[in-house]
């Protein structure tokens, strides 16, 4: 069982829905002071509404720096300390090497890689200071470890955001902060919904464990992750996928069920 975590403050970017309002009620569940944040203030606002009294709203773009700056102020003046960090912020639109506009592609990279920079520069003083920290970002295991059609700006995104997790975790241990991802498989969220029951049916058909994954799921490992039992991991990501990765084929499954 983690040690009580209640008292401490998280900072949850992309917070308003999929996994990011996951990760927020798993934090506001264990007694945390939740910002959630958000490009859309209302939508902020109506997220920390129904996780509790201890949660509160936040509009911010977190590809741009001073917002980012904004958040790590608002927090502070609202609570007094920054404990975690869960850069979770992303997007994840599709279009193929051959349609993808320089436009599309920066896009995707000023989000999810840039936002994470900046959202976890924004943080450090107050972690600093403390000479603790916990930041959690959320990576994928597309780009990390496998690809997929149209997603080459989103792979490329994710897979930065572990080439930056590994230094920062260097530069930052001295201070008592760890940094360290969540990878997640094909997670149930209205993102996914998006993509039609047909891509959906076939993804769960490719898991070992023959379904998708939910939030909750992802956010209990991002918990434990924020925890003071996993103090001395950092630098690593923890992947969350059913087994989807493990197969060498589509005949592994089916030589399973033979």
């Amino acid at each position: 069982m983690l040690a009580s975590l209640e008292g401490r403050t998280v900072i949850v970017t992309g917070g308003s829905k999929g996994i990011g309002l996951g990760l927020a009620r798993r934090f506001g569940e264990a007694g945390l002071d939740v910002m959630v944040v958000s490009r859309n203030l209302s939508e902020a606002e109506t997220a920390a509404a129904g996780i509790g009294p201890k949660a509160f709203g936040f509009a911010a773009d977190v590809s741009d720096a001073g917002a980012a700056e904004a958040m790590a102020t608002a927090c502070l003046e609202r609570t007094g300390r920054i404990d975690i960090l869960c850069a979770n912020a992303g997007i994840f639109p599709a279009a193929k090497l051959d349609e993808m506009t320089a436009a599309d592609f920066d896009h995707v990279i000023g989000v999810n890689l840039r936002g994470t920079f900046l959202s976890v520069k924004a943080c450090l003083p107050a972690m600093k200071a403390a000479r603790k920290g916990r930041i959690v970002l959320t990576s994928s295991i597309t780009g990390p470890i496998t690809g997929y059609p149209g997603w080459s700006h989103y792979g490329a995104s994710k897979a930065g955001q572990l080439g930056f997790m590994r230094t920062a975790a260097i530069e930052l241990a001295p201070f008592g902060i760890t940094v360290n991802a969540v990878g997640p498989g094909n997670i149930r969220t209205e993102g996914l919904d998006e993509l039609g029951a047909d891509y959906i049916a076939k993804m769960a058909a490719s898991i070992p464990m023959k379904r998708l994954g939910s939030v909750a799921d992802i956010a209990n490992a991002a918990l434990f992750l924020a925890s003071d039992e996993a103090a001395y991991i950092t630098g690593q990501m923890l992947v969350v996928d059913g087994g989807q990765i493990l197969p060498e084929s589509l005949g592994a499954l089916e030589a399973m069920d033979a």
